[in-house]
């Protein structure tokens, strides 16, 4: 598979979709570090225990900074409790969204669909297109045309990325999309991946939440406060920097059209309040390797195949120092992006997984 130096087109209907599927990119093998049975079989075991106590100190949190932020309100020492409770909405909602549409947070299956409908709710995005949305992009991780979750597409929209540190772009389009699907039609993107048997549950569920949003809404113009919208809505604005933060390192200047995740996603180490807001989604090679190990045994896993990973970036802002310079020479030169190099312990990339790769295309 020779990697495309023609212009990319990241529409799901568009020319680089039949190209990716011509190319047998789409649904294809994957490269697997070697784990044995016994030790995959340990790492896979799932425990409602880590998650029960992650939830209820996530949402707890939530509940008491939004006490006291109300109870201030609408002085400037709520302030600093409104920032809190919008992180815990806007960005560690995103991370539990994430693993509770793989099933792997809690062992109890309910437990695992409850916290996913709140957290989908606070993140805007309607549960049923997005477990299909994820479900691709796991499956065609950073194909173009074919993966409907690049952050960073090439040329990069620095812009869109600046942003939506803000939740703007994301949130209008999230609430665009809401009420279309509310009024019962799905963007013609959507309809790739979400099969026919669950348009009328996701039509279900906008309209749902268009009622929610709406009675908020209402609330707030009846009371003359915008306080109803602190609670609900606009965190998922002024929450959502960190999400983002961590969001964009996971592929962003990275190979595309692969199929070796060590090639097109990155592991960073960081600190225990980021991996927290986080969810461990910071081992994230490890994570699309292997998407059935839940998140609190992302460590151990990590532990047992780093021989045969690229060096994990040193901390958040390490990894942006790699990233940024790729990310501005991408927006002259769309082909090039960061190779990640290899442990001597590591199996070597493999032609057949990532086709021939042009020197001059790649920062080593």
């Amino acid at each position: 598979m020779v990697m495309s130096a023609g212009k990319r087109d990241y529409d799901l209907l568009g020319p680089s979709a039949q190209h990716a599927v011509d190319a047998g990119l789409t649904a294809a093998e994957w490269y697997h570090s070697e784990i044995s049975r016994k030790e995959m079989k340990a790492l896979m075991r799932r425990s409602d225990q880590p998650a029960i106590r992650d939830t209820v100190i996530w949402l707890g949190c939530m509940l008491l900074f939004a006490a006291f932020g109300i109870l201030l309100w609408p002085g400037l020492w709520s302030v600093p409790f409104w920032l809190a409770y919008g992180v815990l909405y806007g960005s560690a909602a995103d991370s539990r969204w994430h693993e509770c549409s793989h099933g792997t947070a809690f062992r109890t299956r309910w437990m695992n669909d409850w916290v996913y409908q709140i957290a989908s709710f606070m993140m805007m995005r309607n549960p049923v297109s997005w477990r299909w949305s994820h479900t691709r992009h796991h499956t065609d991780t950073l194909i173009v045309g074919r993966d409907p979750e690049i952050v960073a597409m090439r040329p990069p929209a620095m812009r869109r990325i600046i942003l939506n540190l803000f939740g703007v772009v994301d949130a209008w389009q999230a609430m665009g999309n809401m009420l279309r699907n509310a009024s019962g039609r799905l963007n013609p993107q959507e309809a790739t991946y979400v099969p026919q048997s669950e348009h009328a549950r996701l039509i279900f569920v906008a309209r749902i939440w268009t009622i929610i949003y709406a009675a908020t809404l209402a609330l707030a113009l009846w009371l003359g406060s915008i306080l109803p919208l602190m609670v609900i809505g606009l965190p998922r604005l002024y929450g959502a920097w960190h999400h983002v933060m961590t969001g964009v390192l996971q592929h962003a200047g990275l190979a595309d059209n692969v199929l070796d995740h060590r090639l097109n996603s990155r592991t960073v180490h960081m600190n225990p309040v980021s991996r927290f807001i986080y969810w461990n989604m910071n081992y994230h090679i490890e994570h699309h390797m292997f998407p059935m190990v839940p998140y609190h045994q992302l460590p151990a896993l990590h532990a047992a195949i780093k021989h045969d990973l690229p060096p994990a970036s040193t901390g958040i802002w390490q990894a942006y120092s790699e990233v940024l310079p790729v990310l501005r020479r991408q927006l002259r030169h769309e082909n090039w992006f960061l190779k990640q190099s290899l442990p001597e312990t590591a199996r070597p990339y493999r032609p057949e997984f990532h086709g021939q790769v042009e020197p001059a295309m790649a920062a080593q």
